[in-house]
């Protein structure tokens, strides 16, 4: 019945998040940024782990670029193909060649040398699908960010939700291995 539950609200969030309109979205990725911004300025972050959106999520391209013009090392998350499940992040460099993964979302080449390991993240910010005032997320379903946060405190970074308003529940359906953020960016 969980299942269930969770795989609706998954279809409905997505459906919120692909009715917003440009001008919503482009208003949702000034906010982003200017608050991720300040977040990141709060936690004297150097190192900050973001994603490239896809499929209705906030968009994160004026906040990849006001990072880098800050000095502000960004890493991009890749699908790990010696660990399955998991996700590795990649220092994001004018060199960084993208390519499109299994799911259709783009990522960084492999790069041996831009390898980052999570101990080096101040910063992790995640997509979701949906969130609750708990700091629960919904993610997509695959847990790849559920293995990426497991034990995050022992891992020295923080985990930061981004989300649309919309796409905010009273209670989310939570199974053992969701792993709640440290906090949310709502825009």
């Amino acid at each position: 019945m969980k299942k269930q539950q969770r795989q609706q609200l998954r279809r409905d969030m997505r459906q919120r998040r692909l009715s917003l309109s440009i001008l919503e979205q482009i208003q949702a990725e000034q906010a982003l940024c200017e608050r991720a911004l300040a977040f990141i300025q709060q936690h004297n972050a150097h190192t900050v782990a973001l994603y490239l959106d896809f499929d209705g999520e906030v968009p994160t391209a004026l906040l990849i670029n006001a990072l880098l013009k800050c000095n502000i090392t960004v890493c991009l998350p890749r699908l790990d193909e010696q660990r399955k499940g998991h996700l590795q992040f990649l220092k994001l460099t004018h060199k960084s060649r993208l390519v499109t993964n299994r799911f259709g979302i783009l990522e960084p080449a492999f790069d041996e040398q831009a390898l980052v390991q999570l101990d080096e993240l101040d910063v992790l910010f995640t997509p979701l699908v949906a969130f609750d005032r708990q700091g629960n997320r919904l993610g997509m379903g695959g847990g790849f960010y559920d293995r990426t946060l497991h034990n995050w405190q022992t891992k020295g970074f923080l985990p930061v939700g981004i989300a649309h308003r919309c796409q905010q529940v009273d209670a989310l359906p939570v199974e053992a291995w969701d792993v709640p953020l440290a906090q949310i960016i709502v825009v």
